[in-house]
């Protein structure tokens, strides 16, 4: 049986998150004082040593981002920032809020060994506007770091300074995605732009800019006081390190699961969820939230991790997990994720804006056919999906193709 293995949760439940003097008994900002005392480059390098991938969904190296950021230029000489995406939109997906409402400080410190490897001076937590607590907590965190020297004008024997505020997203599942939430962050509606440029070349306001999320902040206190070795003990080679799983839907025990990455499904399920609920069977799961994957028991024993994942075409993504026992309609399932990318589609681009609403029209047919062949349907809408992620500006477009092309690869003759 599986036990968590915590780093970006480790003083979840031990220490009031308002307490910053909590924190530091706790070796809060240690890896800080360390980091100030190392050339930054040193950390960038520290990091990419440790092959931490960013927990946001997408898995890019961390450290990688880092090294393009700091050897940026900017052409309008201006700062380079460092942003937190805190703007979690993903459904199913809650573990930022843990890590904001239970253990805040943790995050700001990451954010701070960062903005110096980098040489940002201003930084932003961008928090959806409907985090509440986590917004509070963050704040009242923040205040805490301002009064004990940790942020604001040249933190104690250096030259090194840095400002953060928090600034509220407007509930647009789209700004999630780094490049919208800049647009956001500069006051214009939530469109996405075109990359190239990425953020790290052509960010906020024109400049060389580091998003993270606060799971990949979380992080990189352990590997700067632990090393880049021992950060690789956990995990599978690549996939180092630890992951929270937000397990919900069809369990005894929904929750949020810290463990080394590598770790099963059927062991998520089971060990730390209590398995099915009811005595219920399993049918199936969907990985990484709405933007995610459908998975049958056939993948229950493949280890979770972005590569292995990979060869059975599902995705991590967020972490998110929604189990589905047998009595549940795997078609009103897919029927209501296609809905909600209809709804949150900005409109910018006709493949986005005309496919995710034609996808929910042939969700329709399918749904009024007596007679026919549904699986020829499905067929058509995965080509439509196709389509859009290969033309539509950003990840939203290209959304859709998860959820349906794995319902056809595992679930077609449900159709």
């Amino acid at each position: 049986m599986i036990q968590e293995t915590k780093i970006a949760l480790k003083n979840a439940g031990k220490i009031n998150p308002l307490s910053i003097s909590e924190y530091q008994s706790a070796g809060g900002f240690s890896a800080l004082k360390e980091s100030l005392k190392k050339e930054p480059k040193q950390i960038i390098q520290t990091i990419n040593d440790s092959g931490l991938r960013g927990r946001g969904g997408a898995g890019f190296p961390t450290g990688m981002k880092g090294r393009f950021t700091d050897e940026a230029v900017c052409h309008y000489c201006g700062p380079k920032y460092i942003i937190c995406n805190a703007d979690e939109g993903e459904p199913g997906t809650f573990k930022d809020r843990v890590i904001m409402e239970q253990d805040p400080h943790l995050m700001i410190e990451g954010m701070l060994i960062s903005a110096f490897s980098i040489g940002a001076q201003k930084g932003y937590i961008y928090i959806r506007a409907e985090y509440s607590e986590s917004i509070e907590k963050v704040k009242k965190a923040l205040e805490n770091c301002y009064k004990e020297g940790y942020l604001g004008k040249k933190l104690p024997g250096t030259d090194f300074s840095l400002d953060l505020e928090i600034r509220l997203g407007a509930g647009s599942y789209l700004c999630g995605e780094e490049l919208t939430l800049l647009e956001s962050l500069e006051g214009k509606r939530g469109y996405p732009r075109i990359k190239p440029p990425f953020p790290a070349q052509k960010g906020l306001f024109g400049c060389p800019t580091l998003i993270n999320n606060v799971e990949t902040f979380a992080h990189i206190p352990y590997i700067i006081e632990h090393g880049p070795e021992n950060y690789r003990k956990f995990g599978t080679e690549k996939s180092p390190g630890t992951k929270i799983f937000t397990i919900s839907g069809d369990v005894e025990k929904p929750g949020y699961y810290e463990t080394e990455m590598g770790v099963t499904l059927r062991e998520l399920i089971e060990d730390m969820a209590g398995g099915i609920e009811d005595g219920e069977d399993f049918q199936a799961a969907v990985l990484g939230g709405a933007a995610g994957t459908f998975v049958d028991e056939s993948v229950l024993d493949t280890p979770m991790g972005y590569d292995t994942l990979k060869e059975k075409e599902a995705i991590l993504g967020s972490g998110a997990i929604m189990v589905l026992d047998d009595s549940r309609c795997l078609f009103e399932m897919l029927y209501d994720i296609l809905k909600f990318f209809q709804h949150e589609s900005c409109g910018k681009c006709v493949p986005c804006r005309v496919g995710t609403t034609q996808l929910v029209m042939m969700m329709d047919q399918i749904k009024s056919q007596k007679n026919g062949n549904r699986e020829e349907m499905l067929e058509k809408m995965k080509n439509e999906a196709e389509y859009m992620a290969a033309n539509s500006l950003c990840p939203l477009g290209a959304s859709p193709i998860l959820p349906l092309a794995s319902t056809y690869k595992y679930f077609k003759e449900y159709f």
